[in-house]
Order: structure tokens, then sequence, then C-alpha cells
């Protein structure tokens, strides 16, 4: 009687630990997202003209999209949101960081976006024949 009392015991332990681990590690998400710029220098972007700046914030913008891909991936594996936390969420909140400072440095300078390019127009065939080069000499 005794043995199962100390085992009931001992299963209620461990899943106080894993509830406890759980808060712990939805905790640490919540407040990731809070201090993101704590993670970003806030003088990186200062010298940067507005071209410079639009080419950073698009790639900023697609490393984040590229991590929030892995962890949503990384999820979805058993022990994922553990996997999710330890191998993407320091990157994660690094480059939110940045792209919040980006995004500042924008506004502060008051930039805006480039229209998009457009292709050039097809060659037209005229153009693309050359006529041939005259020599004064014969051909032989």
């Amino acid at each position: 009687m005794a043995a199962s009392f100390f085992s009931s015991l001992r299963g209620v332990g461990a899943l106080f630990a894993l509830l406890a681990a759980g808060l712990a590690l939805s905790g640490c998400a919540s407040v990731s997202e809070t201090i993101a710029p704590a993670f970003a220098d806030p003088a990186k972007y200062e010298l940067y003209d507005c071209k410079q700046l639009e080419t950073e914030r698009k790639g900023l913008a697609k490393r984040t999209d590229d991590l929030r891909a892995l962890m949503e991936k990384a999820e979805t594996g058993t022990g994922g949101a553990v996997v999710s936390e330890l191998a993407y969420r320091n990157d994660y909140v690094a480059v939110r960081g940045q792209a919040q400072m980006a995004e500042d440095a924008w506004r502060r300078n008051r930039c805006r976006e480039s229209p998009p390019e457009e292709p050039p127009p097809p060659a037209s065939p005229a153009a693309a024949a050359k006529p041939a080069a005259k020599s004064g000499k014969a051909a032989r």
C-alpha cells in the first residue's frame, strides 16, 4: 500500500513538473516579443539612406518569414515547441529587433517605397539585325 502511494505521488510530481515547464516556456515566448529591441543596435541604421534602408527592410522581412516558417514546421513534430524555442526563437527575436530599428530609421528619414521596376521593353527585330561590316578588301 505504501508503494502505491509513493508511485502516485511521483506521478503527480512529474505532472506538476511538466505543467511548470510548459508555463515557463509560454512565458518566455510572450516576454521575448516585448524585448526584441534589446537585441538590436539602435545606432546601426543611423547613417543608412532610404535606398539602403529599403533593401535592409526587405531582407529582414524575408528572414523573419523564413524563421517563422521554420518555427511552425518544428512545432509540428514531437517536442516541437521546445525545439522551436531552442533552435529559432533567439534568432527570430534578434531579427524582429533589427526590423523594428530599421523601421524606426525609415520613418525618421521620411522614406517612401520605390516604385516597382518595369521590365525592359523587348528588342525590335530590326534593331537586332546588324548590317554586315564592309571592308575595303574583297573576300578571296
